[in-house]
């Protein structure tokens, strides 16, 4: 299969003030096909925010590379590195991110507008994306109006609207109760048959890593792949 995302000997070292340099990724390889459920899952403070972070174009690594949508991120502008993220990247975070005074329906268009996507084309495809999401009756709803599990779906719909390779999410459900946590693992789940699109979630929930086609834990810098793809111990 075509691999959509990759990282290639990726390494990410922080250094902050005088101590001394911290190291998170080192020489870390990585790829996703399209249509494919990755679960990375560790221990907090393992790296697992700043691997997404990377993937998406959000940093910059200390050495390695990212490609994206066939792409290498590296010799690209940061300019650039935005323009290619906007279309093929969406990202749901553990918390929504909306904008409070925008609708449903705006926070969706949004994304589209900046990236070109005439108006009426814009509102027609995020209305299309919140009812397949179950939000066709909250389009005009805004954020304080809405549940926090219908908040988290519009930031989904928000992610995928524009067609993206792939959808990072990051704790997307460490936020929720049991029961929205449960529809929203089902909705991302199901992303690759609704839209074509790859999804890669950093979590500690069981339950969303268990509905994932791969699970690989990040330890000590590194990728290692869960036996029989079953979580386990989800640290942290």
């Amino acid at each position: 299969m075509t691999a959509v995302l990759a990282a290639r000997a990726l390494g990410k070292v922080y250094a902050d003030g005088g101590g001394p340099p911290v190291r998170v990724l080192a020489g870390l390889d990585f790829e996703v096909a399209a249509g494919e459920f990755v679960a990375i899952v560790g221990a907090s403070g393992a790296g697992k925010s700043t691997l997404l972070h990377l993937l998406g174009g959000l940093d910059r690594p200390t050495e390695g590379a990212v490609e994206l949508a066939g792409r290498d991120l590296a010799p690209l502008t940061d300019t650039k590195v935005a323009a290619v993220r906007n279309r093929h990247v969406g990202f749901v975070f553990q918390f929504h991110h909306l904008l409070r005074d925008f609708t449903a329906l705006e926070n969706v268009t949004l994304p589209m507008l900046i990236g070109g996507t005439p108006e009426p084309a814009a509102e027609a495809r995020a209305r299309a994306v919140l009812d397949t999401l179950g939000l066709g009756a909250r389009v005009d709803h805004f954020p304080a109006q809405l549940s926090g599990g219908e908040r988290q779906r519009v930031a989904v719909a928000r992610a995928v609207a524009r067609e993206p390779v792939a959808v990072l999410a990051d704790e997307p459900s460490g936020n929720l109760d049991p029961p929205n946590a449960e529809l929203l693992h089902r909705v991302l789940s199901e992303l690759r048959a609704t839209f074509q699109t790859a999804v890669v979630v950093a979590t500690h929930n069981r339950d969303l890593a268990a509905r994932a086609d791969r699970v690989l834990r990040l330890e000590r810098g590194h990728l290692v792949q869960e036996a029989g793809g079953d979580p386990g111990r989800l640290d942290g």
